[in-house]
């Protein structure tokens, strides 16, 4: 989910920069080019860090900036497909849920939010499944698994569709239900009956 990516480029110092301190200003420069943009291979770039080996620049004839070669470090978000995540739920719609994951949201479909029939009380601003009683409200933590990615050139029009109906997704209480629900229908089946006298 979060990784760090060594990479290397060229910058263009303008004139603006000449005399100031050349590390503040190759920071300034990448953070602008690279932060909170999408990389088809690397993700969403969240941060850059530790800029170093930036070389002497060298011009090229009409343009005034100088082009350094700098090295840098990037901490990435990148999803895969079947990946288990945690998020909280940021809001809830007709048609299902929004829950953020790191930096950027994800939609949880209604049909993929459980198993069971579910529906949106629209007054008590909560979904809740007609059988099990299973209910979800903003601001709940839930494990969702990723079903698809579509990225784009920004993190507004990327789409992350997730669901959360397999065993062991969804909010943690779920899991605690269902498992406290197995336990009591076991003793009931394992009760022994009454015997004949013979």
């Amino acid at each position: 989910m979060y990784y760090v990516h060594t990479i290397q480029d060229t910058i263009s110092i303008t004139p603006n920069y000449f005399g100031e301190d050349i590390k503040k200003s190759a920071e300034e420069i990448l953070r602008r080019k690279y932060e909170r943009t999408i990389d088809k291979d690397l993700g969403i770039i969240i941060a850059l860090f530790n800029v170093r080996d930036i070389s002497d620049g060298y011009i090229v004839p009409g343009d005034p900036a100088t082009h350094n070669n700098v090295t840098f470090d990037a901490l990435t978000f990148n999803l895969e497909v079947d990946e288990v995540v945690a998020g909280e739920v940021s809001e809830l719609v007709d048609f299902g849920c929004f829950v953020r994951i790191g930096p950027i949201e994800g939609l949880v479909h209604l049909s993929q939010i459980t198993s069971d029939f579910i529906s949106y009380d629209k007054r008590g601003g909560f979904f809740v499944s007609k059988n099990s009683g299973k209910s979800l409200k903003k601001g709940d933590l839930v494990l969702a698994k990723v079903s698809t990615i579509s990225l784009k050139n920004n993190i507004k029009d990327t789409k992350i569709a997730l669901t959360m109906r397999p065993d062991g997704l969804g909010k943690p209480e779920w899991m605690k239900e269902t498992k406290a629900r197995e336990r009591r229908g076991g003793a009931q089946r394992g009760r022994p009956g009454g015997r004949k006298r013979g």
